[in-house]
């Protein structure tokens, strides 16, 4: 019997089901793991891939990160006071790579949100399911007057541990007794907003074991300052006159630099410094900006359950780029944001919903050795940011046995914090 037109459609419509069928029937393996990129190779980004990995094996992560050492900043200023040397703050990939993660040794120059892909400096283009921004910070050189790259190289920022530090740490040994330190701090917001004040405390400690006869002048955007009344104490108690500082309301906020004379300008007074610590703005990582992810204040807007993008699809943005609310940019919250984004990805990957993230984070301040205090907290959102959930901080009136127990902590918590992210 012949076969008319409209049989031969009814079967094409059931061969096609079938096969339809069928491929829903294939077991998961047959589709290609979802492949996360990572661009940054600090606290958060390395945190966040090997996450990932640890969560769900079958993932193809890659960490973009064009240097194939990562320096660390807490304990820099440690550095700069010539008690510890630069190479304790330093770490490698190989135990990153170690956890089946590719680690592309090269800088990314471009983001294609709408493609999905990562243009590499060697010309390189990867594609990715889902991208994890976590650039960190860059200063901003067009923010003050007078301050630019340059400049750094005669006025160091010291804001990025490594060649920066040691520059610092050189020109205060090579200062003549009596002489100003100064330390221009910007307005916040700004990486470790207590850091600033650590490292005005061991300068002083360095000073008055070598260079008793200076002074440290701090030139501050700001009025008041994290764990202010536990610094001023110990400055009081430990560094008597070495240490002055200037706050906003007092012509604190420094307006312009002359790098050929090392003038510092304020809003009421000109300053020169024999050694010149200028900390400009800052802003999220350049490469946020090129993808797209960064707003009109420099930093980039999430979604605080997931750390997505509010700018871009498909792209988280975690540790000192995101605008974050309550946390502050610190590498111990960039570490839990980046486990707390690994969680959501895999969560979205399998079509769950992420659990409401609780986050923790420490900040440990060291004023001279043997001498240290903190500030603890716990954050989680709150109307489309983060907020502090629960913070304790050190006594002011500890006695100098508490202070000598958490400055043991503060080594404990420092290869914690390293070990998770770097092994």
């Amino acid at each position: 019997m012949a076969v008319t037109r409209h049989q031969t459609r009814r079967d094409v419509i059931r061969g096609a089901a079938a096969v339809a069928a069928a491929a829903l029937a294939r077991p998961a393996l047959a589709q290609a793991a979802p492949r996360i990129a990572v661009i940054g190779g600090g606290f958060g980004g390395a945190a966040c891939a090997r996450a990932l990995r640890r969560l769900d094996t079958k993932l193809q992560v890659t960490l973009i990160e064009p240097n194939r050492t990562f320096t660390a900043c807490p304990f820099s200023n440690e550095v700069i006071a010539g008690l510890r040397q630069l190479t304790a703050q330093q770490f490698s990939y190989d135990k990153v790579a170690a956890d089946g993660i590719t680690i592309a040794a090269q800088a990314a120059t471009k983001v294609d949100a709408q493609a999905r892909s990562i243009a590499l400096a060697d010309g390189t283009t990867l594609s990715y399911d889902r991208l994890v921004l976590a650039p960190g910070i860059d200063m901003r050189f067009d923010a003050l007057s007078g301050y630019d790259e340059a400049a750094a190289e005669k006025m160091p920022h010291a804001w990025k541990a490594g060649e920066q530090t040691l520059l610092l740490r050189r020109q205060l040994e090579a200062m003549d007794d009596g002489g100003l330190v100064v330390i221009a701090v910007p307005a916040a917001p700004l990486r470790c907003p207590p850091a600033p004040y650590e490292r005005a405390s061991l300068i002083a400690y360095y000073l008055k074991a070598n260079k008793p006869k200076s002074k440290i002048l701090v030139l501050d955007a700001k009025d008041n300052y994290s764990q202010q009344k536990l610094f001023e104490k110990a400055w009081a108690e430990l560094y008597p006159g070495m240490i002055e500082r200037i706050a906003l309301s007092q012509g604190g906020r420094v307006t312009s630099v002359d790098p050929a004379t090392n003038e510092i300008v304020t809003d009421f007074g000109n300053y020169t410094a024999a050694v010149a610590n200028v900390i400009p703005p800052q802003r999220a990582g350049r490469i946020a900006d090129i993808a797209g992810a960064a707003d009109h204040t420099g930093w980039c807007p999430i979604d605080p359950g997931t750390f997505a993008s509010k700018l871009l699809p498909n792209i988280h943005v975690i540790g000192d780029a995101a605008i974050a609310g309550g946390i502050p940019k610190s590498a111990s919250a960039a570490a839990a944001q980046g486990r707390a984004c690994a969680a959501a990805i895999v969560s979205a990957l399998a079509g769950k919903a992420p659990e409401t993230p609780r986050l923790d984070g420490a900040c440990y301040n060291t004023v001279a050795p043997g001498y240290a205090f903190s500030l603890k907290g716990i954050y989680q959102p709150k109307e489309d940011q983060y907020a502090e959930a629960e913070v304790t901080t050190s006594p002011v009136d500890a006695p100098r046995e508490v202070r000598q127990q958490e400055a043991h902590q503060a080594l404990d918590w420092f290869k914690r914090i390293t070990g998770d992210a770097f092994g």
